[in-house]
């Protein structure tokens, strides 16, 4: 029996067309060329391609810009689905996009626009330290105040157990001091970082031309509730200014760094981004979206599992454990 057959009734039961429809969303990052031994259970071409055509097999995929005002209307079709990506990963372009465009499928890019053209992310310049230091440890205790925090890498598993434990510490610093931190290990791992690790400008454009959408995703990808209320509003605003005249259009798509309610973005993040006249934004919590969820917190999720009958599963368990909330 066809993942198709198997699994329609259920979903259809479990995501409704209509007024009772529900959303999924699949979120992703980066789409790496090949597996990384570092970081086994991150999605390469491979598994993209599997997640791709299991997708395509059990849901209706929509534009994300559509999929968000169907579910504000109360008019989407029923086993709803749309992907995005988080960031700006290069990857995106080079690796995800050829398998997006091979089974005609859209996807909405979100992009950290202080990234673009050579930058990198904190937690990428904590990573390739640790990837690619030649040292057999990093003592980062007078750092972190911690006598726990020396670090041996003499195996992979002691490499990813270091990032893992790092990278947790400075990330909810404010952005300066992550970034001093992140130049420190880097110079204590006496490393050269990579420098193509995001997307070029030109890249942005051509995803876009591609038929691919572009979202705003801020600038330096700080955690919002760190931040005062007109550092929020710079954030969203120069990233979705940046964009807007780079492809010369309108960007109406917004995702919250992070993303975590409560934790990374608050009811006042909600309306700095509904005044800032975005049409819809998206969350990384875990659920399928309602209509009752507005169009301000669509919830993502991802699942990570290689086979199309656990894929299946695991989207069905999203879809059934969402319950809509009372009107507001």
């Amino acid at each position: 029996m066809s993942l198709l057959r198997a699994f329609k009734p259920a979903l259809r039961w479990a995501s409704p067309g209509g007024s009772h429809g529900r959303l999924s969303v699949l979120i992703f990052h980066r789409v790496l060329p090949a597996r990384d031994p570092l970081f086994p259970q991150e999605i390469d071409a491979k598994a993209f391609e599997k997640v791709c055509r299991w997708a395509r097999a059990m849901f209706n995929i929509l534009p994300p810009d559509q999929a968000a005002q169907r579910l504000a209307e109360g008019t989407l079709p029923a086993r709803a689905l749309a992907i995005t990506f988080d960031d700006g990963y290069a990857d995106n372009h080079d690796v995800a996009l050829p398998i997006l465009a091979r089974h005609g499928l859209p996807a909405a890019f979100f992009i950290a626009t202080g990234y673009l053209n050579g930058g990198r992310m904190f937690n990428d310049s904590i990573i390739e330290s640790v990837r690619l230091t030649q040292r057999p440890g990093l003592d980062l205790r007078d750092m972190f105040k911690d006598d726990q925090a020396r670090y041996s890498l003499s195996s992979m598993a002691q490499r990813r157990a270091a990032i893992d434990n790092i990278i947790p510490r400075i990330k909810y610093s404010q952005v300066d001091e992550r970034n001093k931190l992140v130049e420190m290990i880097a110079h204590r791992a006496d490393v050269k970082l990579p420098d193509d690790l995001m997307m070029t400008s030109a890249q942005v454009v051509a995803m876009r031309r591609a038929g691919m959408q572009i979202g705003a995703h801020t600038v330096s990808h700080p955690i919002l509730t760190r931040l005062p209320a007109d550092e929020v509003r710079r954030e969203m605003t120069e990233s979705r200014r940046f964009l807007e005249q780079l492809l010369g259009e309108r960007v109406g798509l917004f995702a919250y760094p992070n993303g975590k309610p409560e934790v990374d973005y608050n009811a006042s993040c909600v309306a700095t981004v509904r005044e800032g006249g975005f049409d819809a934004a998206f969350t990384t919590a875990w659920a399928a979206g309602h209509r009752s969820t507005g169009s301000f917190e669509i919830p993502r999720f991802t699942p990570w599992d290689r086979s199309g009958w656990r894929f299946g599963w695991r989207m069905l368990n999203n879809l059934r454990a969402s319950r809509p909330q009372p009107e507001k």
